[in-house]
């Protein structure tokens, strides 16, 4: 994950919660900056970047990741003291995903056709990563270039607010599909299962793992130091993969009802 740095602040996006922006880096591209200092916190960035990153390496579209370090002097002008106070407390890196101008966000009421190999592969990947953001409501999904590219994944591995919890979620078979907006199309989870887990070796996800930044890492209780708290997330990732028909199962009763 490269790293850029924000040279200025351009428009908030308030469709979000949390008040992402869009902003220009030193490299001279747009980004939609996630802050560290809202909502919830570094561990919806970690998200962002684990699930973000386990979806590329599988071959779905998400938006670049990059890290993108913000100095609080950009926002001394800023005349909306919310926005003021949010880059106050998010000094140093954030994380920006490439802005994709002029993309049409998915409309669950008029939806563009989706070939059922892929729903199957967006369904699947967010069954493993507990990401009950992908609803008819808020699809999270953007088409650009008359292609289907997934954003905000910030609400996945909602385990890690509460890592006591980590253990009992990693068999979950995640009932909250049921409300996937792809899930419909979703024929192929079964071949699907098979050939994705093949894609994430422990390798693949170490090195998602390994970009999240160390200043997002703050020591858990239940886990202890940086470091552990990096093989926490590849076991519980690896432990995950290892009972994937538990949340394929799951996935195939609740279309099931839908088709």
């Amino acid at each position: 994950m490269k790293t850029v740095t924000v040279t200025r602040y351009i428009t908030p996006l308030r469709e979000g919660g949390s008040l992402p922006a869009v902003v220009e880096a030193d490299d001279g591209n747009l980004y939609v900056l996630k802050f560290r200092g809202a909502g919830q916190g570094a561990k919806a960035l970690i998200a962002e970047v684990v699930t973000g990153g386990l979806a590329r390496a599988v071959g779905l579209r998400v938006p670049e990741l990059v890290r993108a370090e913000l100095d609080p002097v950009l926002g001394r002008n800023e005349p909306d003291p919310e926005i003021r106070d949010l880059i106050n407390a998010s000094a140093g890196p954030n994380l920006g995903l490439a802005y994709l101008a002029g993309a049409i966000a998915f409309d669950p009421i008029a939806p563009p056709k989706v070939e059922p190999g892929l729903a199957s592969q967006i369904v699947w990947l967010d069954a493993l990563m507990l990401n009950v953001d992908r609803t008819a409501k808020n699809p999270n999904l953007l088409i650009w270039n008359r292609e289907l590219w997934l954003i905000d994944h910030g609400a996945s591995l909602y385990f890690h607010h509460n890592w006591p919890d980590a253990e009992a979620r990693v068999r979950s078979a995640f009932p909250q599909i049921k409300n996937h907006v792809l899930l419909p199309n979703a024929s192929q989870l079964r071949s699907v299962d098979v050939a994705l887990r093949l894609r994430l070796t422990p390798d693949a996800i170490g090195e998602v793992i390994s970009q999240i930044p160390e200043e997002w890492l703050t020591a858990e209780p239940e886990i202890g130091s940086p470091a552990k708290l990096r093989a926490a997330y590849q076991g519980w990732l690896a432990a995950r993969l290892q009972v994937s028909s538990v949340f394929v199962d799951e996935a195939e009763r609740a279309r099931a009802k839908l088709v």
